[in-house]
């Protein structure tokens, strides 16, 4: 099969597996890295091969944007596009139509909405989205869904809704994964009995993953994990489970320890481009003038190119908003979060995950220094 999962260990519910792509196996659990536009921000293709980044996030709605899916398909596809040879996964699009953009009109067919970018009127539907994400060439793209807020019953009822009819749709334009794998997408918000009745439903779709959406979205953590409690014992074992838009280190610790397999988020290089750094004692922001004179790389445990430059030079780089800052900070923070994975996925293997969770949560929340 061009597409197989396998699951090599399991400590309690975290599991350590196997993705297979037509580019590239992936070890998981696994955190991917986003590049929105086709470029994860600051930091070239060959570096997150150094990295050994294993799977990376584009976005449809912004490919579809500028500078066309079209233009990509004709370009070769996204793998040839931005020069990255390992696995691509794509979103349905859904998540920034409802985010970013000005909405004229959600129907039971699709979105009527005006790019962010000029205004033009377009239109995003679930046959449209598997179309964008056939030309774009992902191995792993994503069924077109409605991300509503997570505490509103009403609203998040008639998303599931919506959402199940769209994944049928997408299923009928995407029938065949041999080249591209379709995950579905669970919705519900944080209400136990709509999460249970959308795994179930999605479970149900004969497909290669499934996605956890809808989280990370404004809710409390206590809250998203009791989601994750709700959700993931509805879904197949034998499938990966994508958390999306999730990529705190404690996070990906808890979701792991439950049974996600896949994780993302644009937070290394968001936090990078506000001048903060992921260390083991907690996130640390290097605009403050304690590090002015610290010698000190970022996190004496990583040895990335960033590593050989002191926290009191990367300091100055910020402070004097240099380029140089957001690429070497980014550079540091998904390789943070890479080596984290790693050291999870061990854990599995080695059957003591709770043990790592045990020493690694206190230390790292003691000390975090959040941004907004």
């Amino acid at each position: 099969m061009t597409f197989d999962f396998e699951i090599i260990a399991a400590d309690g519910n975290a599991r350590a597996g196997i993705l297979h792509t037509p580019h590239g196996d992936i070890p998981t659990p696994v955190f991917a890295p986003v590049g929105t536009a086709g470029t994860v921000k600051a930091v070239p293709p060959r570096d997150l091969k150094s990295l050994d980044v294993k799977l990376i996030l584009s976005n449809t709605y912004h490919l579809l944007l500028r500078p066309g899916d079209d233009l990509v398909r004709d370009l070769g596809g996204l793998h040839r596009f931005m020069n990255w040879e390992g696995p691509i996964l794509t979103d349905s699009g859904g998540f920034q139509v409802f985010s970013l953009a000005q909405i004229n009109k959600i129907d039971d067919d699709g979105v009527t909405f005006r790019s962010h970018l000029d205004g033009s009127v377009m239109r995003l539907d679930p046959k449209r989205s598997m179309e964008i994400q056939q030309n774009l060439g992902a191995d792993i793209i994503m069924a077109f869904d409605q991300c509503p807020p997570p505490t509103d019953r009403d609203e998040v009822s008639a998303a599931v809704e919506r959402t199940h009819r769209w994944l049928a749709q997408c299923r009928e334009a995407h029938p065949d994964d041999d080249e591209q794998a379709l995950f579905g997408i669970v919705q519900g918000g944080v209400f136990p009995d709509l999460r249970e009745k959308s795994a179930r439903f999605v479970s149900e779709m004969d497909l290669k993953g499934h996605a956890i959406g809808g989280l990370a979205v404004g809710e409390t953590k206590e809250a998203m994990y009791a989601t994750l409690d709700d959700t993931l014992p509805c879904l197949p074992d034998h499938k990966p489970r994508y958390l999306m838009g999730v990529g705190e280190p404690d996070d990906l610790v808890e979701g792991a320890m439950r049974g996600v397999d896949i994780f993302d988020c644009v937070i290394p290089t968001r936090l990078a481009r506000h001048g903060a750094a992921f260390t083991r004692d907690g996130r640390i922001n290097l605009r403050n003038a304690s590090f002015k004179r610290d010698e000190a790389p970022i996190d004496e445990s990583l040895h990335n190119y960033a590593s050989g430059f002191s926290r009191a030079y990367l300091r100055h780089l910020v402070v004097a908003k240099e380029l140089l800052a957001h690429y070497l900070l980014s550079l540091h923070n998904i390789d943070f979060l890479t080596r984290h994975m790693e050291t999870m996925r061990q854990a599995i293997i080695d059957g003591n995950l709770r043990d790592f969770a045990a020493q690694f949560l206190p230390r790292y929340l003691r000390r975090d220094l959040s941004i907004e």
